[in-house]
């Protein structure tokens, strides 16, 4: 037998740690598809000579890029087998990648949970993800909902996490300077003192989500969880759109509004809040959580909440009942650097 079926959830135990196989060399190729994917346009990681006058040696990948990258080399060990991908926590971006860079993958099992229904089962993985020369440029916590082959509950360990990164932990890329940055290059005024904390922005744009698309990028990455591409995965017959297109098309379309948060430092929490398929049109919006100064010169820090969505009003996040809205697809809280 030398195919397989993939692991299911009686096929980890905590503490468990898995070298995710398949190292993948980014070039400039990946990141004109990112940008033709997703309307990605960051001054930071789209113009060299941005960057350079920024203090780094060139642009740097998308922070997105990396993550799907990373993300992708974990899908055929963590959740090829997934009903669902839940939520992330405790992310952090440690080294810029650059056009050359070869990216590998490791994980942890940190966490078990069967659910009641007895088909499936919460695993929680914190994953890590490094360059050629071992330095680690990626760490990050999720947790994955898996079917189960069959077999006794183990006992359940839930882990706990920290509401959000703390800022002094912030990682800022070696040598990046905004004293000298071009507010008219980068494409929009605002500075981090422009921005107050619960403030929301709303992004105004949508993008209509096509099957072609969601197949081309979840083939970059190397995304092989059943769900996105086999219809008779679910009962409804419809390919789940991968949660990382959801979360670049949101992370682009916040460019109207924060075209100077150039760069994602941390992922503190998020949250796939109801699938999304072909044909949805996404819309999103994003609320200041806090502010916070950093050491590099000229660069602040936002906390802020982006949210994908149907549509809806900006600000509309849950019911009466506490409950996320039925159009609400990504609330996602992260951290920001911007020029002050």
């Amino acid at each position: 037998m030398k195919t397989g079926a993939g692991r299911f959830f009686e096929d980890y135990t905590v503490g468990q740690v898995i070298d995710h196989a398949v190292p993948r060399t980014l070039s400039g190729g990946e990141r004109a598809l990112y940008h033709a994917l997703y309307p990605a346009r960051h001054a930071l990681t789209s113009s060299d000579a941005f960057a350079q006058a920024c203090g780094l040696a060139a642009a740097p990948f998308d922070d997105m890029a990396v993550f799907h990258t990373v993300f992708g080399k974990t899908v055929p060990d963590i959740s090829v087998n997934a009903v669902a991908n839940l939520g992330y926590a405790e992310g952090r971006w440690l080294c810029p990648v650059w056009p050359g860079d070869t990216l590998t993958a490791s994980s942890q099992v940190i966490g078990l949970r069967a659910n009641s229904n007895g088909t499936s089962g919460v695993v929680w993985v914190r994953t890590t993800g490094h360059n050629q020369h071992g330095v680690p440029v990626l760490s990050y916590v999720r947790w994955v909902m898996v079917r189960r082959r069959g077999g006794p509950d183990p006992a359940p360990v839930v882990p706990d996490f920290a509401t959000a990164v703390d800022a002094r932990n912030l990682v800022i890329p070696a040598g990046l300077d905004f004293t000298r940055y071009d507010f008219a290059q980068a494409g929009e005024p605002h500075r981090w003192g422009d921005y107050a904390v619960g403030e929301v922005i709303d992004h105004v744009d949508g993008v209509t989500i096509e099957e072609a698309e969601h197949m081309l990028a979840t083939r970059l990455w190397q995304n092989t969880a059943k769900v996105h591409f086999d219809a008779g995965q679910r009962a409804d017959g419809r390919r789940l759109i991968y949660g990382g297109h959801v979360i670049s098309l949101a992370r682009a379309l916040s460019f109207n509004g924060l075209a100077n948060a150039q760069l994602v430092v941390a992922l503190n929490g998020g949250n796939h809040v109801n699938p999304c398929f072909a044909g949805d049109t996404l819309r999103a919006w994003s609320e200041v959580l806090d502010r916070a100064e950093t050491t590099a010169p000229g660069v602040g820090a936002l906390r802020l909440r982006l949210v994908a969505t149907r549509g809806g009003a900006a600000g509309a996040l849950r019911g009466a009942d506490g409950k996320y809205l039925p159009d609400v697809l990504l609330d996602l809280d992260c951290w920001v650097l911007i020029p002050t």
